[in-house]
């Protein structure tokens, strides 16, 4: 009779750890959780950078620019370092949706990939396919497919072996490595690999951009190792309409990151949780201010909100929020009707208090420079 108990006791344990990370939820809605409320000791490990800050996980690797670095000028160093390492890394695919392309290294790394076997394939915004690096893997026959619609191939995103998500607001560019505040998310995860592999399929197979694209994505929400993460693709998946029930039921905090921020709805219900209590900050890029027809800063400052214009002479490039010390919001996409309804652009949410603690660090060293 022992040997029988202990027999189905092995049985729940190797079933236990089958299935206790990386596995799609039934009904898990997020839940808010207070400011500052951490639950557990941090498992994250710092990772030492000349230029920038870098944290590890246990499924992810979290990166952010610094622009304030005065070796910023040698232009290596950064968080393209880390990204070039798994691009390096790659044995079978690695397929590539890039904004703008201009690293000399990740070229070098696309060229070796493609020399060693690896399939190498990009997506681009056809208007910024005139780099000297585009050119060059375009002369080594690397398949690159433009957009050519009037709305942007505004996505950042890199997947490496089915396996491996690269995503964030960082552009595969000189400035926006060195000169911009970004952040780049390294995720470890085949479902949410095989999200981002659709997505690309759509564009470089299909050809589908933009309105043409269709919701399709495998696993739309996923838990890793206990963090829920939901993945969006725009204009497919109307971003908005997800986002405004987070904002709705933020309880104690909301701060974000806005490069360029002009949607009055998101706007709107950002002011009506402030007006209720909840603690609001903002810095938004100063240039977007200045130019964006309808932008919201000036309706928060005139609500009394602590939303100010970024003090780098780069871009302040994020789009991020950070909910209740909890959520995190981010990815490609600006608060925008052109982002919502006409560009291709990538979001995720992620429901975990440590990754929200580096994401309000970033946010900290953002506010400290930026104008009254």
């Amino acid at each position: 009779m022992k040997r029988l108990v202990f027999f189905f006791a092995i049985c729940l344990l190797i079933l236990a750890c089958q299935f206790g990370s990386d596995v799609a939820p039934t009904t898990q809605p997020f839940t808010a959780v207070p400011s500052g409320v951490t639950g557990t000791p941090s498992t994250l490990t710092d990772i030492p950078m000349q230029i920038g800050y870098g944290v590890s996980g246990p499924w992810f690797e979290l990166y952010f620019t610094d622009p304030t670095s005065p070796a910023k000028k040698q232009e290596t160093g950064g968080p393209d370092g880390p990204l070039v390492a798994s691009l390096d890394s790659a044995r079978v695919a690695i397929d590539m949706a890039a904004y703008s392309l201009n690293l000399k290294d990740v070229e070098s790394s696309l060229l070796h990939a493609k020399q060693r076997g690896v399939q190498v394939r990009l997506v681009m915004e056809s208007d910024d396919m005139n780099t000297t690096e585009v050119k060059a893997l375009q002369a080594a026959n690397v398949p690159i497919v433009g957009d050519h619609l009037a709305g942007l191939m505004h996505n950042k995103f890199v997947v490496i072996d089915r396996s491996e998500v690269w995503t964030g607001s960082m552009n595969y560019t000189e400035s926006g490595t060195y000169s911009d505040n970004n952040n780049l998310m390294h995720i470890r995860s085949t479902q949410v690999a095989d999200d981002y592999e659709t997505e690309f399929d759509q564009m470089f197979v299909d050809h589908k951009f933009g309105s043409h694209l269709v919701s399709e994505t495998p696993h739309p929400s996923v838990i890793i190792d206990g963090t829920p993460l939901n993945i969006y693709f725009s204009p497919a998946d109307h971003i908005q309409a997800a986002l405004l029930p987070l904002i709705n039921h933020a309880q104690s905090s909301i701060y974000f990151l806005a490069y360029s921020f002009t949607a009055d709805p998101l706007g709107n219900a950002i002011r009506q949780r402030a007006a209720a209590g909840v603690k609001v900050e903002g810095v938004m890029e100063t240039d977007q201010v200045k130019t964006d027809v309808g932008t919201e800063y000036d309706a928060f400052r005139k609500a009394g909100l602590d939303v100010h214009e970024d003090g780098n002479p780069g871009l302040m490039h994020h789009k991020v929020f950070i909910i209740d010390g909890q959520m995190v919001v981010t990815g490609s996409y600006n608060f925008t009707a052109s982002a919502e309804k006409s560009n291709d652009e990538n979001l995720v949410v992620i429901d975990n208090p440590e990754i929200a603690a580096q994401f309000m660090k970033e946010f900290q060293r953002v506010y400290a420079v930026a104008q009254p």
